[in-house]
């Protein structure tokens, strides 16, 4: 970037910090909901609610089925070529 650019383009700086920011943000955010940890914890949470009672069977499939297609989201997704 010349000088002459960078005087010209001193306006918007402040615009390209907060695109910049908002951009670290959405990042931050896509990796922590894309993360199979949680969910996968959150299985065996729910595998030992089963075994100690605290759900019954039906509970536990249909959260169950909930869990393993949010697994199949983040497999999907981590797979998929970044533009």
């Amino acid at each position: 970037m010349g000088l002459l650019t960078g005087i010209l383009t001193l306006p918007l700086a402040p615009l390209r910090t907060t695109l910049w920011a908002a951009e670290q943000v959405l990042n931050a955010a896509e990796a922590e909901y894309y993360d199979p940890a949680p969910v996968r914890q959150a299985l065996t949470q729910l595998e030992r609610a089963l075994l100690d009672g605290r759900i019954d069977e039906d509970e536990y499939e249909r959260r169950e089925d909930e869990l393993l297609d949010r697994l199949d989201e983040i497999t999907a997704r981590r797979r998929a070529p970044r533009p």
